[in-house]
This record gives C-alpha cells, structure tokens and sequence, in this order.
C-alpha cells in the first residue's frame, strides 16, 4: 500500500474529481481528513471510504477562509500529529463563464475562476507547508486542465487560472523543496466523468444539437488511444505522485491528456 499511515487532506472532496482521488487515497492505506464547503457530498464519500474498511473524517471548510483553513490543519495535527498530504481539488461551476464570448464577459466573471482556484491553492499550501517544514517531508498537490498550455475559445478567465495554478506548483516548489516538500500538479484531459464536461455537454448541446455520446465521441477523437481518462486512472496516478515511490517528482505538472498536449 503506497499511502499505508500517510495523512492526507483533500479540500474538495465531495466534487468527481476530490471524491475520486479520496478513494484512490484510502484503497492505498492512507488516513483522509476530507473537507468542502458542503458537508452532505463529502459525507457520501467517505461512507464509500469506510464502508471499505478505510479510514476518513468530514469538516465543512472554506478555503478562501485563511483562518478557517489554518483552524483546520490544527486540528488536523491534533488528531493525527502531521500532514503528509495537501491535496487542492475544489471546483466552481461554470455555467456562467465557460461559452460566453469574451466580448460579452465582464471582468469580474473572468477573474472569478482565476483568483478563486489560484487563492484556495496558495492558501492551502502556504498553510500546509507551515505544519510540514518542522517535520521537512511533505506532498502538496492540486489539479489543473488542459487548457492551461492550449488555446481554447468560450472559456473566460478558466485557461489563465490552470496555467496560473501550473506556474504556482513550479514557484512553491522552488521554495518549499530544500525543506523535504514536494509540490506536483495533475493535468487530465477531459473525463466524461466531471460536472465540468457536463457543463461544457450543455453548451455544445444547445448550440449544435450534439448527443452526449457525440460529445464523449469528441472528447475521445483528440486523445492518442481514442478513449477519455476514466477518474480512477486519475486517481491511481495521483495516489503514486503522493507516494514516497515518486519522490524524485517535484515542482512539474504531470501530463495526463493522454497525447492531447505534447509536453
């Protein structure tokens, strides 16, 4: 078991993407300290996550919150005595940014995605990495998307805030390395399995008349294997990064688009 004792907390958790790594996290033996802004969703997973013989706990925390956040890690410390694991998944809906013509966005909307996921990220890590210096071992971590190394229309402030994201992992990686914390971020493609993809099926829908299966069809067509990730692949490859078996691994976004971008 890669995570066997390993403590990780997942902000997010209760999204597709949270939930997904959570799981991939606990079949690999770590204990999760799971949070989001909703209780409800996280709860689901982690009666998933029990129900298997895993061990997870359940807080309601806002990340754009310093001192909610920063509360929460000590309590955190409290109860298992470190932080191995920061993982950053927390997502906003898109409904009212991604198919909007940037002529007709206004500047508020499309700084929306931009300071939220860059904020919640910095402020997770920043905090994270006070409890992981003193012990000078540690894994922080978030999830970007393709859109932050190609051009993409319709999509508001979104690919400005994954490239954003992707430069932070180099910058606190450059940082937070020489005390023994290694920060990495996951770039998936698109997976039909996300609110996102759906949100972005809804668009493409009401423009074009598009099924879903044409819409998954397309998602495939860019991808080298002509198929789209599946979540727990995702996962797997995120339960690795964690893992003390990647340790050579910092301050770098690992490619999963599945050919869609050449790195």
């Amino acid at each position: 078991m890669m995570l066997k004792d390993k403590v990780a907390v997942i902000y997010g958790a209760g999204g597709a993407i949270g939930g997904a790594v959570a799981r991939g996290f606990a079949a690999e033996g770590a204990r999760l300290f799971l949070t989001g802004r909703h209780r409800a969703p996280v709860e689901a997973v982690a009666k998933d996550i029990v129900s298997a013989d895993g061990s997870a706990e359940v807080a309601e925390v806002d990340v754009l919150d310093e001192q909610a956040v920063d509360r929460y890690l000590r309590y955190v410390v409290g109860q298992a005595g470190r932080i191995d694991v920061s993982f950053d998944a927390i997502g906003i809906p898109g409904s009212q940014i991604l198919g909007v013509p940037s002529t007709d966005l206004d500047a508020e909307a499309f700084s929306l995605p931009i300071t939220t996921y860059t904020t919640s990220y910095f402020v997770t890590a920043r905090l994270a990495a006070r409890h992981m210096i003193p012990n000078r071992t540690g894994v922080i971590m978030t999830v970007t998307a393709f859109p932050a190394r190609k051009g993409t229309p319709l999509n508001g402030g979104y690919g400005a805030a994954m490239a954003a994201k992707e430069a932070l992992t180099r910058d606190l990686s450059a940082e937070f390395a020489p005390h023994g914390i290694r920060v990495l971020a996951l770039r998936p493609n698109g997976m039909a399995e996300t609110s996102t993809m759906r949100e972005l099926f809804e668009i493409r829908a009401r423009a074009s008349g598009m099924t879903w299966e044409q819409f998954e069809g397309f998602l495939a067509s860019v991808t080298h294997p002509r198929r789209v990730m599946t979540l727990e692949e995702m996962a797997s490859v995120a339960a690795f990064m964690a893992s003390d078996k990647a340790s050579g691994m910092t301050g770098t976004t690992v490619n999963l688009t599945m050919g869609t971008l050449d790195d």
